[in-house]
């Protein structure tokens, strides 16, 4: 089985999926294709009408679409209730907790389009701090309790992807008010190793 990965260097979603294809050993198996989701001349397009990233095209040319559609599709090939456990209670709190990350990738990435596409407008102040609300009470929820890291879930693999691009974009200086979660981190990179090897100012 051969798969190509439709990804950006920098994206975090981009980014749970080769840590989920990691954890799930499978990432030999997935081929990464750079995108241009800008580029309108790009076959990202015609592969996702939406023209985001990450898309998963498998080998029979069908193409999965977005994270968390594709994260569940590797689990199911890998053998099912990896990452995403079977058992219902933490089954649940998993995908709470990757619904809760992916908020925060969200506000995360709004803020850096405020500056990116609108270059000569003063960022909208009131939109920002909008943002930045949404970002510090999951980091707070995320703090007050961190998900597990043995097993890894897709709750703690989208955890370690948004507090990842907050250190690379740096839309606050998140640490000195979490040092439980800077501990977390630290622990989680230390029990997947994928996350070092992806990080986006490696690529």
């Amino acid at each position: 089985m051969g798969m190509t990965l439709r990804n950006v260097g920098a994206s975090p979603f981009g980014r749970k999926v080769r840590l989920a294809a990691a954890v799930l050993g499978l990432a030999d198996q997935i081929t990464i294709e750079a995108a241009d989701t800008m580029n309108p001349e790009d076959s990202l397009r015609g592969q996702n009408p939406l023209g985001k990233i990450p898309a998963l095209i498998l080998d029979d040319g069908r193409v999965l679409y977005d994270s968390r559609v594709i994260i569940e599709y590797l689990d199911t090939i890998a053998g099912g209730g990896k990452l995403i456990p079977s058992e219902i209670d933490a089954r649940f709190q998993a995908l709470t907790g990757a619904a809760l990350a992916d908020g925060i990738l969200d506000a995360g990435i709004l803020i850096v389009y405020e500056g990116r596409f609108r270059p000569d407008i003063e960022p909208y102040g009131p939109w920002i701090g909008y943002q930045l609300g949404k970002i510090e009470r999951g980091l707070a929820a995320l703090s007050a309790a961190p998900p597990p890291i043995e097993p890894v879930t897709v709750g703690a693999i989208g955890a370690a992807c948004a507090i990842g691009y907050l250190d690379f974009r740096k839309q606050l200086d998140w640490r000195p008010g979490h040092p439980k979660l800077v501990s977390w981190l630290d622990a989680f990179a230390a029990a997947v190793p994928a996350f070092d090897e992806t990080r986006p100012d490696r690529i």
